[in-house]
């Protein structure tokens, strides 16, 4: 009888838990036998492993083989835990030696002929292995997106690669710490968007203090344009942003751009998907859409033909900067923080108000549109601007282009530098006290304000949130106290407050 033990991990949410792998062999007939919650890709890493080590050239007991995952309570997924099972086995017969595979975690997928497969969540995994003070062997495949959490990764290809290397007989260098240096924006610049200044000016102002933007007009106005160059005027992310960011699309299985490091993830869902596809869920679950997007911007184009439940769920997220997806058997929690930018049109055929076009819709139609937001999505939104149509003149002026963003960015990054230094926060997060010291105006602007809550009927939420617009046009203008003029601006870029 003998045993071993190994470290692993496993993969909940965006999160990678510690799994002890322990290996037992005892006498009797030969039985594989995996226990502790694990699912059904895990229970059939019996015949990977099997398959991987005969196919390798290597002895397999014709014992009783019992693996346990521990903790017990935890379910267990994935063929993750495949490579950890094999070197426990072959430890266990005194292949390899026990002490070669302490201070190392274990993550990779066999197949059958001994090759290491990817495995989700490679990213997450290395991050809690570096806290722990271990080093972690991956697939080679999954070695460039470890590198990023600077710990000591060493990427394999096979499993005799990986036998080779504990007997000390190969050894697998180490692979070499990636962390790229801040990338230059790609993508459509703003200064290909002709006219439209007042959408523009939203849209910097949107983009200095992490405020929603909601674009309403008629077809062809260029609302998608518009949002599709809001990251190109975003702040480049930080180190621990672009670390969360990736660690999505690793939990996904999807191969993480090191190019794209600090590029701010841009995610646009047609208006049929479903919840789950845009929040997240599944039998996993798995991340969605919003998730993607986290420290980012999510698009949602025709807003009110989204289902309503769909922007029912989107409330939470938005307002928490994290998504809760629960299950009977355990819970997962997802990042969220993302800057919404929606746009509709002002009616079900888009063409109200626009005096080239020829609108049929009757009041109640119109009214039946616009209520499919509620209020409360509504008051989440911080910025509402009007996208009219040009005049054709407009379209042929080859300057009518204006600023692009490169220079707008200067100011949005001047803009976020100073909120950031004053309270280490977007304008958009400001709460409590923090946002009467910090948002408080004039005698002049509360008046306005007072007017507006008369006159339009705003909600509290909705009041804070036109103080913090203020306080970010503020910033753009250098910083200071909140006048009027930014109080007066704030109200002007909440078209449709009726809705």
């Amino acid at each position: 009888m003998s045993i071993a033990i190994l470290a692993s991990r496993a993969q909940l949410g965006i999160e990678a838990p510690a799994v002890t792998i322990e290996v037992f062999l005892s006498g009797g007939l030969p039985r594989f036998n995996v226990v502790g919650m694990p699912e059904t890709a895990v229970r059939e890493s019996s015949d990977r492993v099997r398959g991987a080590i005969i196919n390798s050239g290597l002895p397999f007991p014709r014992e009783r083989i019992t693996v346990s995952l521990a903790p017990a309570d935890m379910r267990k997924t994935g063929g993750r835990f495949d490579l950890a099972i094999a070197l426990g086995i072959l430890c266990a017969q005194k292949a390899i030696p026990a002490r070669s595979l302490e201070n190392t975690e274990f993550l990779g997928e066999l197949s059958l002929n001994g090759d290491l497969r990817p495995v989700p969540g490679a990213l997450p995994a290395a991050l809690r292995a570096h806290e722990a003070g271990n080093a972690v062997m991956v697939p080679r495949d999954n070695a460039d997106e470890a590198a990023l959490a600077r710990c000591a990764v060493y990427p394999a290809a096979t499993l005799l690669d990986v036998i080779a290397h504990l007997r000390g007989n190969r050894s697998i260098e180490v692979a070499p710490a990636i962390r790229p240096g801040a990338a230059e924006t790609e993508g459509p610049d703003l200064d290909e968007v002709r006219g439209q200044s007042r959408a523009k000016r939203a849209l910097e102002i949107a983009a200095a203090g992490g405020h929603n933007l909601l674009l309403i007009g008629p077809p062809g106005t260029g609302k998608s344009m518009l949002a599709r160059r809001l990251p190109g005027i975003l702040p480049p992310m930080t180190d621990q942003e672009a670390l969360e960011t990736a660690g999505v699309d690793s939990v996904l299985g999807r191969r993480v751009e090191v190019s794209r490091w600090r590029m701010r993830p841009f995610r646009a869902p047609h208006h049929t998907a479903s919840a789950p596809a845009v929040v997240g869920g599944g039998p996993g679950p798995r991340p969605g859409e919003i998730s993607r997007a986290h420290n980012g911007v999510l698009f949602l184009d025709e807003l009110p033909e989204f289902s309503r439940h769909v922007l029912e769920v989107l409330r939470e997220p938005l307002e928490a900067g994290v998504i809760t997806i629960s299950r009977a058997a355990q819970q997962a929690d997802f990042p969220a923080r993302v800057q919404l930018v929606a746009a509709m049109n002002p009616c079900p055929c888009g063409y109200l108000g626009d005096k080239h076009g020829n609108c049929h819709c009757s009041r109640d139609r119109v009214t039946s549109y616009r209520s499919k937001i509620s209020g409360p999505l509504l008051d989440r939104i911080d910025l509402r601007v009007e996208v009219g149509r040009l005049p054709q003149n407009a379209l042929r002026d080859s300057g009518a282009g204006g600023e692009c963003s490169a220079t707008v960015r200067q100011r949005v990054v001047a803009a976020r530098t100073l909120a950031l230094e004053r309270s280490g926060i977007c304008n958009a997060g400001l709460e409590g006290e923090q946002l009467e010291a910090l948002c408080a105006t004039s005698d002049e602007g509360l008046s306005l304000l007072d007017e507006a809550i008369e006159r339009f009927g705003l909600s509290v939420r909705a009041y804070h949130r036109v103080l913090r617009v203020a306080r970010t046009i503020a910033d753009l203008a250098g910083g200071g106290a909140v006048g009027a003029a930014h109080v007066a601006e704030a109200l002007s870029l909440r078209a449709l407050e009726q809705l």
